[in-house]
């Protein structure tokens, strides 16, 4: 069994948490308000982790993901990530969210459609976002619902995490046109 090791860390939009094994990063915890319930919020799938000071390249992913949070263009898609045992549908769905670059969203039935799959798949790729254990490095936020909806978001804040996160990286989606202007008489 791998070791795994956890790391808290301050982001301008609260506390983070990041865990690894000697293959990867295993989870990534979005900022929540307070460094204990980001620990919290890890503990929920890895209970046996230890805190730990972060090897240099486990650091590295710690001040891009700073950055991302200060609103700096950051590329996660090279980083190792360590999924464990995974449904191979949810190893295509993360493997191809993994490739949406900095404020390029899509929707979940995009997704099923370009893994060519069926449109009842959206809901398949609904859950993989869902239980995604590295948010942020797997970019489930940028994923979004039918009509370019925002959607539901399992993280801390829920989707307004997500329009922050969108908002930061110029991809909110815009209010629909109002096809008539009112008359206040």
């Amino acid at each position: 069994m791998q070791e795994f090791r956890h790391h808290i860390f301050a982001t301008d939009y609260g506390f983070a948490a990041i865990g690894w094994t000697a293959r990867g990063i295993v989870a990534f915890r979005l900022p929540a308000p307070s460094r204990d319930e980001a620990e919290r919020a890890l503990f929920k799938r890895h209970p046996s982790s230890a805190a730990a000071e972060p090897p240099e390249a486990v650091q590295g992913v710690i001040e891009a993901a700073r950055r991302y949070f200060a609103g700096e263009v950051q590329d996660f898609s090279s980083i190792p990530v360590d999924l464990g045992a995974q449904e191979p549908l949810f190893l295509r769905i993360y493997d191809h969210v993994r490739k949406l670059g900095w404020g390029q969203t899509t929707t979940y039935g995009a997704v099923a459609r370009d893994l060519g799959e069926e449109p009842q798949a959206a809901r398949v790729v609904g859950e993989a976002m869902a239980r995604n254990p590295v948010p942020l490095i797997i970019p489930c936020h940028r994923v979004l619902a039918a009509g370019g909806k925002i959607g539901g978001f399992s993280a801390p804040g829920g989707s307004e995490s997500k329009a922050h996160m969108l908002t930061l990286e110029g991809a909110l989606p815009a209010p629909p046109v109002q096809a008539q202007i009112g008359f206040d008489f």
